[in-house]
């Protein structure tokens, strides 16, 4: 679902659909790991490879329409869920919560994950 609605955020305004390389940064997974959740929202039809128009090198995936509706459910579910939250947790807790949140962001942003693929192994590493 997160594939489907990055699509549908990052590519909304260029029909274009987006490469491999750019979801993989956006959802911050390696490669082979976004073409393995392609290939099987491609099996179900919700997403469909095009070959960009420009450089026939490169693939974009695009949201089919199957992909767009079920991604515009999705969005309500979530849109729904949320508001029966912040009715839930009334304007002071969700201001609250909110702020939360954006420390929460700020910390990730100022301690990113280390890069793997940088790590060096050698085979010598103790596995825990």
């Amino acid at each position: 679902m997160t594939l489907l609605i990055c699509l549908a955020k990052r590519s909304h305004s260029l029909d274009e659909g987006l490469k491999v390389s750019e979801l993989s940064r956006f959802l911050g997974l390696m490669p082979p790991t976004v073409t393995q959740l392609i290939n099987s929202l491609e099996a179900k039809d919700m997403v469909l490879r095009v070959a960009d128009p420009s450089d026939r090198r490169v693939v974009r995936i695009k949201l089919t329409e199957q992909g767009k509706v079920i991604t515009r459910k999705a969005k309500h579910h979530m849109d729904a869920s949320l508001n029966k939250l912040a009715e839930y947790l009334g304007e002071e807790e969700c201001n609250h919560l909110a702020d939360l949140l954006l420390k929460v962001h700020t910390f990730v942003e100022d301690n990113p994950p280390p890069n793997l693929d940088l790590l060096q192994m050698n085979g010598d590493e103790k596995l825990d």
